[in-house]
């Protein structure tokens, strides 16, 4: 910088330099707005003395309702993080945590709506989802996984086990296309699981039975009575819930890759760099294996490479 502001200058070097600082101001000027309404949350926060936060409860280990009927998760403990740090950098003597029970259909518009400042849940960030809000930094890599009863039948096991998936439709003809048609397949409505199942559906031809359910109990109580075949959903929820029960059983194999993240309202910036920076510091301290080993047991080398490259530098 200093080479491009050095003091010898001919006469209309001084004059562009000129015009690049009153059209520098101007920019401040015509920004200022914006920067003032990216503050709106927190300015919020501060005024209130509170913080509203949105929870699922029923997306064990992510958030959920304990046996105390409070809000409880993987996702919950971050949010608790984030609280702290936004309480720090406010200034705040204390702020008050008010937790609010959301569902999968509605959770987006109340926090548009500013029924809630953070969602605490278990949302994957994807494109079309960021025209509605934005994300933190990714929390958790996650992706969709199966589910069966432990003595569903080994064709199925063997067909939806399949590394790596078929390039190309099944035939029409063929034993695994016709024992798949017999089948009934869940996934929880409104989640990229269910989109993601009926897409799959649809490109392979495959006229399967798609039983959709409201939420991730149903779709597992479903699979238990052998009302459904198999239950689509994250295979980190699936593996809290098989270790709950000795009937079912999760399949080794991951479908996609879709990264959680915790969801809030676009354009608020200053919020959100609290929370980036929050989630960046948490991962690369040693409390943070303690943490994660409590919802999803001792975090492996993936899992430790991916929270490693995912923290933002200060």
């Amino acid at each position: 910088m200093r080479g491009a502001f050095s003091e010898n200058r001919r006469p209309h070097q001084a004059q562009t330099l000129g015009f690049a600082f009153a059209f520098f101001a101007v920019t401040l000027l015509t920004t200022a707005q914006p920067a003032s309404a990216a503050s709106a949350n927190l300015d919020r926060i501060k005024e209130e003395g509170k913080i509203t936060l949105g929870y699922r409860a029923d997306a064990q280990p992510f958030s959920y309702r304990d046996r105390s009927d409070k809000p409880a998760g993987y996702s919950v403990a971050l949010c608790q993080q984030i609280v702290d740090q936004v309480k720090a950098e406010l200034g705040l003597a204390s702020l008050t945590v008010q937790w609010v029970p959301v569902t999968l259909a509605d959770r987006f518009d109340d926090l548009k709506q500013g029924k809630v400042a953070l969602l605490c849940g278990a949302d994957t960030a994807t494109l079309a989802r960021r025209k509605e809000v934005a994300f933190s930094i990714p929390i958790f890599p996650g992706g969709i996984g199966a589910m069966l009863r432990n003595d569903a039948p080994s064709a199925l096991r063997d067909i939806l086990a399949e590394a790596p998936p078929p390039s190309h439709p099944i035939w029409r003809g063929s034993p695994a296309r016709t024992f798949l048609e017999r089948k009934t397949f869940s996934a929880v409505k409104g989640t990229t699981s269910e989109s993601w199942l009926t897409g799959r559906l649809k490109e392979f031809d495959i006229a399967a039975n798609v039983a959709p359910v409201d939420n991730y109990e149903a779709g597992i109580q479903r699979v238990l009575n052998g009302s459904s075949d198999a239950l689509f959903a994250d295979r980190a929820i699936l593996l809290e819930a098989a270790r709950r029960s000795s009937s079912e059983d999760v399949l080794d194999r991951l479908f996609t890759y879709e990264p959680f993240a915790l969801a809030l309202r676009r354009d608020d910036d200053d919020f959100r760099l609290i929370i980036d920076r929050t989630l960046s510091r948490l991962y690369k301290s040693k409390e943070f294996r303690g943490l994660y080993a409590a919802w999803f047991g001792k975090p492996d080398d993936s899992a430790i490479t991916f929270f490693r490259l995912t923290a933002l530098p200060d």
